[in-house]
């Protein structure tokens, strides 16, 4: 008879990568992971990995049996999801953030999840916005809340609030507090987020648009590192203002204005138009009420 435990092991090697890190996270050895194993292959008288590999890679059947069992582990969740209350639903869910939400609202959002589902497991993870768009795609993660800058029929957006990013800098390194026009950018050192940040995309195309040239750059893809760089006088970066107010009040950051300022960086949650499941879509209106970029963690440790 074949069991879902059966299933698991094969969909959990692939996941991870390997039988070693799968019974870590079954909690069980590795020679009861490989028994499942052998017990599919001989009910379905087929291989499941090829074994003159290093590596867990699947055989042609294998790869058509982890189809198979990832549809049928989704449906099980899907039944339990439908059937038990959410008091008594046991399961995990995949959430992806950027580094800004995980800073600032991220933990009233994990809160909400636990108050309204107390025996969720709910597993977080951290990454750059085009990271998070591939897991997404691949069905490594079931939601991710990103700059809404992913236009994609084939994924169900929840509309966020949006982010004010305003340019900053050193007060030492630009002391005139009136405007200037968005090509007196060009005359810093402007530090930057790469194109693998969902907001470096949306302001390269904008940049692009406004014909801003940026000859000096230096590029992170860490918020923390941009806001340290800046901090140190390194140069001038865009950062979400309302997160760096109270390093505006006390003077380690100022402000630059330019003619035009830049646009507000929309946030979203999405998820795969395929994997429409209620916990999925009421997590997401737990997003949208928790949603708030207005406080950054990182405040007491600036000061």
């Amino acid at each position: 008879m074949i069991t879902f435990k059966q299933l698991e092991a094969v969909y959990w090697i692939v996941e991870l990568g390997g039988f070693e890190a799968a019974s870590v996270k079954l909690n069980m050895s590795q020679s009861a992971i490989s028994k499942r194993i052998h017990e599919l292959e001989e009910a379905f008288d087929i291989q499941i990995f090829d074994r003159t590999k290093r590596t867990a890679r699947l055989t042609e059947k294998g790869t058509e049996l982890l189809e198979y069992a990832t549809d049928l582990l989704r449906q099980r969740e899907y039944l339990l999801e439908r059937i038990s209350s959410q008091h008594v639903l046991v399961r995990r869910f995949r959430l992806g953030v950027t580094e800004l939400t995980a800073l600032t609202w991220l933990p009233a959002l994990a809160e909400s999840i636990r108050e309204a589902y107390p025996r969720l497991v709910l597993e977080p993870s951290v990454e750059l916005s085009t990271e998070l768009f591939r897991k997404l795609e691949a069905d490594q993660l079931d939601l991710i809340i990103v700059p809404d800058v992913f236009d994609d029929a084939r994924y169900v957006c929840t509309p966020l609030k949006t982010v004010e990013n305003a340019w900053m800098c050193a007060p030492h390194l630009h002391r005139d507090t009136s405007p200037i026009s968005l090509s007196s950018i060009s005359n810093f050192t402007v530090l930057t987020q790469g194109g693998s940040s969902g907001t470096g995309l949306i302001y390269e195309r904008w940049f692009a648009q406004h014909n801003l040239t940026i000859t000096r750059t230096l590029i992170s893809n860490s918020l923390v590192a941009q806001l340290g760089f800046t901090l140190s006088g390194l140069g001038v970066s865009y950062l979400p203002k309302d997160c760096m107010t109270p390093l505006l009040d006390q003077g380690l950051l100022r402000v630059v204005e330019t003619k035009p300022g830049l646009p507000h960086v929309r946030y979203a949650a999405l998820h795969r138009a395929d994997r429409v499941l209620g916990l999925t879509l009421e997590i997401s209106k737990l997003a949208a009420a928790c949603c708030d970029f207005s406080r950054m963690l990182l405040q007491g440790r600036a000061s």
